[in-house]
């Protein structure tokens, strides 16, 4: 088995964001499943959500505002990767962003504020173990130069 991505979410606010890794997890041939667990509010859920998935191969993926204790607290509960993919707030100005990128010792939470980015990071942790996994991440950065080289040519016309 491949592995999954758990997208734990601080709240269901939080569920159109965590929609959009999920669109890109499915173009890499990640499966997922979507919590919600606070780490202020509900520390014990977020507790139970990491023993359900304690026997599995999976990553983490963190999706929490203002506060993120969210992705901390999991790091520091699981030896499994977390990736911390807060949601960008005009209404903070990109400051809410520093509770993920400031976090104690011990911790070793990444972070990526695109959607793309955390669906990509996590496909690339589980595909060290799945031979499929790489050759669609493989697939999808192939995908990526040759949009790039379609955009050049027709820029390449422009006068």
């Amino acid at each position: 088995m491949a592995g999954k991505a758990v997208i734990i979410m601080g709240s269901d606010r939080d569920l159109d964001f965590s929609r959009e890794i999920a669109k890109y997890l499915k173009i890499l041939g990640v499966t997922y499943e979507f919590r919600v667990a606070s780490a202020h509010k509900t520390p014990e859920k977020v507790l139970e959500v990491i023993k359900e998935f304690n026997a599995e191969k999976a990553v983490y993926i963190t999706v929490a505002g203002r506060s993120n204790a969210l992705s901390a607290f999991i790091d520091g509960n699981t030896t499994k990767p977390v990736i911390a993919c807060p949601p960008y707030s005009e209404k903070f100005g990109g400051a809410d962003i520093i509770s993920s990128l400031r976090v104690p010792s011990g911790i070793g939470s990444v972070v990526t504020i695109e959607p793309e980015g955390a669906a990509i990071a996590t496909a690339k942790i589980l595909a060290l173990q799945d031979p499929q996994l790489d050759a669609n991440v493989k697939a999808y950065q192939e995908g990526k130069k040759k949009e790039l080289d379609k955009a050049n040519e027709s820029i390449k016309k422009l006068k």
